[in-house]
Protein backbone atom coordinates (compact mmCIF):
# COMPACT_ATOMS: atom_id res chain seq x y z
CA UNK A 1 0.00 0.00 0.00
CA UNK A 2 2.50 2.30 0.50
CA UNK A 3 4.54 1.39 -2.26
CA UNK A 4 0.94 2.72 -4.26
CA UNK A 5 1.13 6.02 -2.10
CA UNK A 6 4.62 6.91 -3.16
CA UNK A 7 4.25 6.15 -6.85
CA UNK A 8 0.87 8.30 -6.48
CA UNK A 9 3.03 11.74 -5.51
CA UNK A 10 5.71 11.23 -7.55
CA UNK A 11 3.30 11.15 -10.58
CA UNK A 12 1.30 14.19 -8.62
CA UNK A 13 4.65 15.78 -8.51
CA UNK A 14 5.31 15.22 -11.74
CA UNK A 15 2.68 16.68 -13.37
CA UNK A 16 3.14 19.95 -11.32
CA UNK A 17 6.48 20.40 -12.58
CA UNK A 18 4.96 19.64 -16.27
CA UNK A 19 2.92 22.42 -15.94
CA UNK A 20 5.34 24.91 -14.14
CA UNK A 21 6.25 27.99 -17.38
CA UNK A 22 10.00 27.35 -18.49
CA UNK A 23 11.75 30.06 -17.86
CA UNK A 24 13.92 29.67 -20.67
CA UNK A 25 11.22 29.79 -22.92
CA UNK A 26 10.60 33.21 -21.61
CA UNK A 27 13.64 34.21 -22.65
CA UNK A 28 13.13 32.78 -26.16
CA UNK A 29 10.37 34.59 -26.69
CA UNK A 30 11.09 38.00 -24.89
CA UNK A 31 9.08 37.85 -22.57
CA UNK A 32 11.59 39.53 -19.93
CA UNK A 33 12.65 42.77 -22.22
CA UNK A 34 10.58 45.42 -21.34
CA UNK A 35 13.39 48.24 -23.11
CA UNK A 36 12.70 50.55 -25.62
CA UNK A 37 15.53 53.37 -25.47
CA UNK A 38 17.29 54.85 -28.60
CA UNK A 39 20.84 54.51 -28.16
CA UNK A 40 22.37 55.92 -31.34
CA UNK A 41 21.04 57.85 -33.48
CA UNK A 42 22.54 59.65 -36.83
CA UNK A 43 20.83 61.68 -39.63
CA UNK A 44 21.91 63.29 -42.99
CA UNK A 45 23.76 66.48 -42.41
CA UNK A 46 23.75 66.25 -39.04
CA UNK A 47 26.70 67.84 -36.92
CA UNK A 48 27.98 66.76 -34.03
CA UNK A 49 26.41 63.42 -31.97
CA UNK A 50 22.94 63.90 -30.94
CA UNK A 51 21.56 64.18 -27.22
CA UNK A 52 19.18 61.26 -26.43
CA UNK A 53 17.76 61.37 -22.88
CA UNK A 54 14.86 59.16 -21.18
CA UNK A 55 12.45 61.27 -19.42
CA UNK A 56 10.13 58.88 -18.17
CA UNK A 57 9.09 55.39 -18.41
CA UNK A 58 6.92 56.52 -21.82
CA UNK A 59 8.64 59.10 -22.95
CA UNK A 60 12.09 60.82 -24.05
CA UNK A 61 13.35 63.87 -25.95
CA UNK A 62 16.59 63.55 -28.84
CA UNK A 63 18.13 66.94 -29.88
CA UNK A 64 20.12 67.33 -32.76
CA UNK A 65 21.81 69.94 -35.07
CA UNK A 66 21.37 69.65 -38.64
CA UNK A 67 23.86 71.68 -41.36
CA UNK A 68 20.96 74.20 -42.69
CA UNK A 69 23.61 75.11 -45.67
CA UNK A 70 23.56 71.63 -47.24
CA UNK A 71 19.36 71.11 -47.25
CA UNK A 72 16.63 73.60 -48.67
CA UNK A 73 14.62 72.91 -45.73
CA UNK A 74 14.11 70.57 -42.63
CA UNK A 75 10.82 68.90 -44.19
CA UNK A 76 12.71 65.83 -45.18
CA UNK A 77 15.69 64.46 -43.28
CA UNK A 78 16.90 60.65 -43.57
CA UNK A 79 17.70 58.64 -40.58
CA UNK A 80 20.93 57.44 -41.46
CA UNK A 81 21.55 55.16 -38.75
CA UNK A 82 19.88 54.50 -35.32
CA UNK A 83 20.47 52.04 -32.70
CA UNK A 84 17.55 50.60 -30.03
CA UNK A 85 17.85 48.22 -26.94
CA UNK A 86 18.27 44.87 -27.94
CA UNK A 87 14.84 43.32 -29.50
CA UNK A 88 13.43 46.90 -29.96
CA UNK A 89 11.24 48.32 -33.15
CA UNK A 90 11.21 52.31 -34.05
CA UNK A 91 8.02 53.77 -36.01
CA UNK A 92 10.44 55.45 -38.10
CA UNK A 93 13.87 52.94 -39.44
CA UNK A 94 16.75 53.62 -41.29
CA UNK A 95 16.31 55.08 -44.71
CA UNK A 96 13.15 57.05 -44.13
CA UNK A 97 12.38 60.89 -43.61
CA UNK A 98 11.43 62.97 -40.20
CA UNK A 99 9.88 66.32 -41.10
CA UNK A 100 11.03 68.79 -38.72
CA UNK A 101 9.24 71.90 -40.76
CA UNK A 102 7.34 73.21 -37.82
CA UNK A 103 7.12 76.10 -35.39
CA UNK A 104 9.15 73.64 -32.84
CA UNK A 105 11.51 72.06 -35.40
CA UNK A 106 10.06 69.03 -33.73
CA UNK A 107 9.17 65.39 -34.82
CA UNK A 108 8.43 62.06 -33.25
CA UNK A 109 9.35 58.52 -33.01
CA UNK A 110 8.39 55.95 -31.30
CA UNK A 111 10.54 52.44 -29.76
CA UNK A 112 8.55 49.37 -29.33
CA UNK A 113 10.39 46.96 -26.59
CA UNK A 114 9.87 42.46 -27.04
CA UNK A 115 7.01 43.25 -25.18
CA UNK A 116 4.71 46.01 -26.65
CA UNK A 117 5.58 48.54 -24.21
CA UNK A 118 6.68 51.85 -26.19
CA UNK A 119 8.27 55.26 -25.71
CA UNK A 120 7.65 58.23 -27.56
CA UNK A 121 10.79 60.35 -28.23
CA UNK A 122 10.33 63.95 -29.54
CA UNK A 123 13.15 64.79 -31.64
CA UNK A 124 14.12 68.94 -31.97
CA UNK A 125 16.75 69.51 -34.77
CA UNK A 126 18.41 73.07 -34.36
CA UNK A 127 19.47 74.48 -37.17
CA UNK A 128 23.63 74.63 -37.67
CA UNK A 129 25.63 77.04 -39.82
CA UNK A 130 29.41 76.41 -39.45
CA UNK A 131 30.62 79.80 -37.68
CA UNK A 132 33.94 79.04 -39.31
CA UNK A 133 33.36 79.70 -42.81
CA UNK A 134 34.19 83.49 -43.73
CA UNK A 135 36.97 85.35 -44.61
CA UNK A 136 39.35 87.23 -41.87
CA UNK A 137 42.23 89.34 -41.22
CA UNK A 138 44.91 88.25 -39.07
CA UNK A 139 45.39 90.88 -36.68
CA UNK A 140 48.63 89.93 -34.58
CA UNK A 141 50.54 87.09 -33.54
CA UNK A 142 51.33 86.07 -29.78
CA UNK A 143 53.00 84.08 -27.39
CA UNK A 144 52.51 83.10 -24.12
CA UNK A 145 56.24 81.85 -23.49
CA UNK A 146 59.25 81.52 -20.69
CA UNK A 147 60.69 79.05 -18.02
CA UNK A 148 59.54 79.16 -15.02
CA UNK A 149 56.50 81.70 -15.22
CA UNK A 150 56.12 81.23 -11.32
CA UNK A 151 59.25 82.98 -10.79
CA UNK A 152 58.40 85.79 -12.76
CA UNK A 153 59.79 83.30 -16.33
CA UNK A 154 57.23 84.08 -18.22
CA UNK A 155 55.55 86.71 -20.51
CA UNK A 156 52.77 87.12 -22.99
CA UNK A 157 54.10 89.32 -26.28
CA UNK A 158 53.30 89.73 -29.79
CA UNK A 159 55.88 88.62 -31.59
CA UNK A 160 55.98 92.16 -33.51
CA UNK A 161 56.94 93.51 -30.52
CA UNK A 162 60.45 92.40 -30.47
CA UNK A 163 61.31 93.14 -34.36
CA UNK A 164 65.08 92.89 -33.61
CA UNK A 165 64.97 89.50 -32.75
CA UNK A 166 63.32 88.34 -36.51
CA UNK A 167 64.09 89.45 -39.98
CA UNK A 168 63.41 92.55 -41.26
CA UNK A 169 62.34 90.87 -45.10
CA UNK A 170 60.50 88.35 -43.34
CA UNK A 171 59.73 88.38 -40.15
CA UNK A 172 56.23 87.78 -38.13
CA UNK A 173 54.94 91.50 -39.66
CA UNK A 174 55.20 89.88 -43.06
CA UNK A 175 51.76 88.11 -42.14
CA UNK A 176 49.67 90.54 -40.79
CA UNK A 177 48.30 91.97 -44.06
CA UNK A 178 47.52 87.91 -44.94
CA UNK A 179 43.58 87.11 -44.88
CA UNK A 180 42.01 83.65 -44.23
CA UNK A 181 39.62 82.57 -46.19
CA UNK A 182 37.47 79.68 -45.36
CA UNK A 183 34.97 77.35 -47.04
CA UNK A 184 33.17 74.23 -46.03
CA UNK A 185 32.40 71.43 -48.26
CA UNK A 186 31.06 68.34 -46.34
CA UNK A 187 30.33 66.48 -42.94
CA UNK A 188 32.28 63.70 -42.31
CA UNK A 189 29.92 60.39 -40.39
CA UNK A 190 30.81 61.57 -37.40
CA UNK A 191 29.07 64.74 -37.47
CA UNK A 192 32.15 66.74 -38.05
CA UNK A 193 32.66 69.17 -40.71
CA UNK A 194 35.36 69.95 -43.36
CA UNK A 195 36.39 72.39 -46.15
CA UNK A 196 39.18 73.93 -47.38
CA UNK A 197 41.05 77.74 -46.77
CA UNK A 198 43.51 79.61 -48.48
CA UNK A 199 46.36 81.93 -46.91
CA UNK A 200 46.83 84.76 -48.68
CA UNK A 201 49.80 86.45 -48.77
CA UNK A 202 48.28 90.14 -48.55
CA UNK A 203 49.29 93.15 -50.59
CA UNK A 204 53.31 92.58 -49.84
CA UNK A 205 53.16 88.91 -51.09
CA UNK A 206 55.22 87.59 -48.16
CA UNK A 207 54.45 84.89 -45.41
CA UNK A 208 57.01 85.10 -41.99
CA UNK A 209 59.77 82.53 -42.31
CA UNK A 210 59.81 82.48 -38.43
CA UNK A 211 63.92 82.45 -38.30
CA UNK A 212 64.96 84.00 -34.74
CA UNK A 213 67.89 85.54 -35.50
CA UNK A 214 69.77 86.17 -32.25
CA UNK A 215 72.15 83.99 -30.76
CA UNK A 216 71.97 81.05 -31.82
CA UNK A 217 70.07 81.82 -35.32
CA UNK A 218 67.23 79.24 -34.97
CA UNK A 219 64.04 78.21 -37.33
CA UNK A 220 61.24 78.02 -35.10
CA UNK A 221 58.93 77.42 -38.06
CA UNK A 222 57.92 73.80 -36.18
CA UNK A 223 56.13 76.40 -33.75
CA UNK A 224 54.76 79.33 -35.54
CA UNK A 225 53.65 77.63 -39.06
CA UNK A 226 50.81 76.31 -37.51
CA UNK A 227 48.28 77.67 -40.65
CA UNK A 228 49.87 76.23 -43.83
CA UNK A 229 51.12 79.37 -46.85
CA UNK A 230 48.50 79.33 -49.38
CA UNK A 231 45.83 76.56 -49.75
CA UNK A 232 45.31 73.60 -47.11
CA UNK A 233 42.70 71.53 -45.56
CA UNK A 234 41.40 71.94 -42.14
CA UNK A 235 38.50 69.46 -39.82
CA UNK A 236 36.78 70.79 -37.01
CA UNK A 237 36.41 68.09 -34.71
CA UNK A 238 33.05 68.78 -32.37
CA UNK A 239 33.45 66.30 -29.80
CA UNK A 240 37.40 67.08 -29.15
CA UNK A 241 36.57 71.24 -29.69
CA UNK A 242 39.73 70.97 -31.99
CA UNK A 243 40.50 72.41 -35.11
CA UNK A 244 43.18 69.97 -37.57
CA UNK A 245 45.26 71.85 -40.21
CA UNK A 246 46.49 69.92 -43.38
CA UNK A 247 49.53 71.40 -45.25
CA UNK A 248 50.09 69.93 -48.82
CA UNK A 249 52.54 67.64 -47.90
CA UNK A 250 49.88 65.55 -44.99
CA UNK A 251 51.50 66.66 -42.14
CA UNK A 252 48.90 68.33 -39.79
CA UNK A 253 48.22 70.84 -36.55
CA UNK A 254 45.73 70.82 -34.40
CA UNK A 255 44.49 73.81 -32.54
CA UNK A 256 41.00 75.48 -31.57
CA UNK A 257 38.86 78.08 -32.66
CA UNK A 258 38.38 81.28 -29.83
CA UNK A 259 36.12 83.20 -29.53
CA UNK A 260 35.96 86.68 -27.57
CA UNK A 261 37.22 86.60 -24.18
CA UNK A 262 40.18 86.55 -21.56
CA UNK A 263 42.18 83.48 -20.69
CA UNK A 264 43.58 83.07 -17.36
CA UNK A 265 47.16 81.57 -18.09
CA UNK A 266 48.12 81.77 -14.37
CA UNK A 267 50.89 83.09 -12.71
CA UNK A 268 49.37 86.38 -13.19
CA UNK A 269 49.15 85.85 -16.76
CA UNK A 270 46.10 86.57 -18.93
CA UNK A 271 45.50 86.81 -22.90
CA UNK A 272 42.86 88.47 -24.50
CA UNK A 273 41.34 87.64 -27.31
CA UNK A 274 39.53 90.88 -28.40
CA UNK A 275 37.20 89.16 -31.77
CA UNK A 276 38.94 85.65 -32.40
CA UNK A 277 41.54 83.80 -32.43
CA UNK A 278 43.18 80.33 -33.20
CA UNK A 279 45.09 78.99 -30.34
CA UNK A 280 47.89 76.47 -30.21
CA UNK A 281 49.72 74.97 -27.27
CA UNK A 282 53.38 74.80 -27.89
CA UNK A 283 55.89 72.21 -26.84
CA UNK A 284 59.25 73.90 -25.71
CA UNK A 285 61.87 72.86 -23.58
CA UNK A 286 62.72 74.90 -20.05
CA UNK A 287 65.87 76.32 -20.27
CA UNK A 288 66.66 77.70 -16.60
CA UNK A 289 70.25 78.87 -18.01
CA UNK A 290 67.69 81.48 -20.68
CA UNK A 291 65.33 82.39 -18.18
CA UNK A 292 64.31 85.46 -18.83
CA UNK A 293 65.51 86.36 -22.20
CA UNK A 294 63.78 86.44 -25.63
CA UNK A 295 65.56 83.48 -26.49
CA UNK A 296 63.64 81.62 -23.53
CA UNK A 297 60.28 82.97 -24.60
CA UNK A 298 60.02 82.61 -27.77
CA UNK A 299 62.82 79.66 -29.09
CA UNK A 300 63.06 77.54 -26.01
CA UNK A 301 60.12 77.68 -24.37
CA UNK A 302 57.37 78.96 -26.19
CA UNK A 303 53.78 77.95 -24.08
CA UNK A 304 50.95 78.94 -26.09
CA UNK A 305 50.67 80.42 -29.37
CA UNK A 306 47.44 82.98 -30.85
CA UNK A 307 46.20 84.10 -34.32
CA UNK A 308 44.19 86.65 -33.63
CA UNK A 309 41.97 87.43 -35.71
CA UNK A 310 38.75 89.67 -37.16
CA UNK A 311 36.35 88.15 -39.20
CA UNK A 312 35.39 90.51 -42.90
CA UNK A 313 32.13 88.21 -43.78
Amino acid sequence: MKKIIYVLFAAMALMQTSCQNDPLEDIDKGNWNNERNVLEIKFENQVGNAQVVRVDDQTGTINLAINVDAVPNLSNIVIKEIVLSYGAKSSVKEGEALNFQNAQNSAELTVTSPTGKSRKYIVTASSFRETLVGTYDIDNLIVYGGTGPEYGGGAVLAMTDKPWIWSATEGPDKELDNQLIFEMTGITEEGNTYGKFTNTAGPDGKYADFVYIGTPVTDVKKFYRQIPKGEGKWLRNYATGTITFTFADGTTKVGTFENAGTENLGNGKTKTITNNAFAFNLNGTDDWDKIYTDYDKFVKKPRRFWIDLTKKQ
